[in-house]
């Protein structure tokens, strides 16, 4: 009975050891993400990045994420949802984080559709299809042309684009920002330049809720 107890207390006092320590690091990189923006904003908005809703927004979700990510796949229809719930109000800013393997491809593949007036359309198919052309974690490649075939595109454009220095250089800059914002996984949100508290779909909303509530009196 008392090794049983014994080990019951231990346990919890582990778990209670691992919260903690969750929390230090969750506030130390949110407070590390919030000086690197006060710092330098310039590397949280940039005048290339692909933006959805009225430029005069006063809320600014800012949505670091790779094509290859489950997750970001989830949240994509989430931030539609909360764009809705405040019509007008809210606007999107895209930036890269190519961090899966193969990822930086599907990046430079989108930039290229974006030449044609297509990138939000070519990311809605690959967020449909990720479980044909992402395995393990890993970017099947020749499975993204046959994801992105009805978007309408013309994909000898699209390969021949997909390597101009402007989409290098924008990528590069993307990566570069992340770097500078602790922005170590996927997705990861900004808002108004405030980052997320801790990761969650409440959290977003939150602090979505909290900007156009400061914004729009």
């Amino acid at each position: 009975m008392k090794q049983k107890t014994l080990f019951i207390v231990s346990a919890i006092v582990l778990l209670l050891v691992f919260v903690a320590g969750t929390l230090f690091y969750t506030g130390q990189k949110q407070a590390e993400s919030t000086e690197a923006v006060a710092q330098n904003p310039s590397n949280l908005l940039r005048a290339y990045s692909p933006t959805e809703g009225p430029a005069e927004a006063k809320v600014t979700i800012v949505d670091f994420f790779d094509p290859a990510c489950g997750t970001c796949r989830d949240f994509y229809p989430f931030v539609k949802q909360l764009m809705a719930a405040h019509p007008g109000q809210v606007r999107v800013v895209l930036r890269h984080a190519p961090f899966h393997e193969g990822s930086l491809d599907v990046v430079r593949i989108m930039e290229a559709a974006r030449k044609q007036g297509k990138y939000f359309e070519t990311l809605a198919a690959l967020f449909a299809t990720q479980d044909n052309w992402v395995q393990d974690h890993r970017v099947q490649a020749d499975r993204v042309w046959d994801a992105i075939a009805g978007v309408g595109l013309d994909l000898d454009r699209v390969r021949q684009d997909m390597n101009s220095p402007e989409i290098v250089a924008n990528i590069t800059q993307d990566m570069e920002d992340a770097k500078s914002l602790n922005v170590t996984m996927t997705p990861e949100f900004f808002v108004n330049g405030r980052p997320m508290p801790s990761f969650g779909f409440a959290q977003l909303k939150d602090l979505v809720e909290t900007a156009v509530a400061e914004n729009y009196r």
